[in-house]
């Protein structure tokens, strides 16, 4: 079964533990996610079965929006509400300094992922190293902060909504929030609340073509789509390099054309 749609994993259960709660609810044993949600935040998740597993790298998944609480004064080891070493009572912000700081961080800000986080070194997860009290050295990386709205700011608690680029820890944004304060503070709730084009409709089906970020071409004798068959790029009505789709009333394929020549990236995909 090839469907794609998005579901709405709850706090304090892992993206892996929850793509099982739905595999067992859709009796589906061929299933898979885009954009892992660490196990304390809430919020979307995009899921897909059968073939449409192999898309994800083809889909409309930026920007993404977060909803994030900061609780100002509280250290964490992981920037978020586990691993609390202290809680510091400080004063009142003024909202003015805030809103100058939210200012300061828009744009292509670099950071370094926190140590509990899934970044691979030497082939383990750096959490992995983390749990067991070691501290390994994670390489700077850049993330993009399109925009940030202060939403609401209650002492000690300040709520934010950030739209962000593929890759960006909002746990670190968290992390570089306090320390242009001059303080520590930790993340005490985040919510995606959308991937790119992709919010939460009560894991409604959707059609994956139109949410594909790839230009569709067309070919003259669409049969070769049903056979699989080679395909020269005369045939094709847009010959410029890059990755297409292309469909017929059934099936459609993601091809690549390089160097003139068209390669099946993947074929007769079933739609739905």
């Amino acid at each position: 079964m090839n469907r794609l749609f998005v579901a709405y994993k709850n706090a304090e259960l892992s993206s892996n533990a929850f793509l099982s709660l739905i595999k067992k609810k859709y009796k589906v044993k061929k299933a898979g996610y885009s954009g892992t949600l660490d196990p304390f935040a809430k919020g979307v998740l995009i899921v897909a079965f059968g073939q449409f597993t192999k898309l994800f790298r083809f889909l409309k998944k930026s920007p993404k929006i977060y909803r994030a609480t900061l609780w100002f004064g509280a250290n964490s080891l992981s920037f978020d509400n586990k691993n609390i070493q202290s809680i510091a009572k400080i004063p009142m912000f003024d909202l003015n300094k805030l809103e100058k700081i939210k200012n300061e961080l828009l744009g292509e800000i670099t950071f370094t992922p926190p140590q509990f986080s899934a970044k691979r070194i030497q082939g383990k997860r750096a959490y992995e190293f983390a749990k067991k009290g070691e501290t390994i050295a994670l390489k700077e990386c850049k993330m993009q902060i399109f925009s940030c709205e202060i939403l609401h700011y209650t002492h000690p608690f300040l709520n934010l909504e950030l739209c962000v680029s593929e890759g960006a820890y909002v746990r670190s944004y968290c992390e570089l929030f306090a320390q242009k304060l001059g303080i520590s503070a930790t993340l005490s709730a985040l919510e995606r609340i959308k991937e790119g084009e992709f919010s939460y409709e009560f894991e409604k089906s959707l059609d994956v073509l139109k949410y594909l970020d790839l230009k569709e071409n067309f070919l003259k004798d669409l049969n070769k789509l049903e056979n699989g068959s080679k395909i020269d790029i005369k045939e094709l009505r847009f010959q410029d390099e890059g990755n297409y789709y292309i469909k017929d009333k059934n099936f459609f394929c993601v091809i690549n054309i390089k160097d003139n020549k068209v390669k099946y990236i993947l074929n007769k995909v079933e739609r739905c």
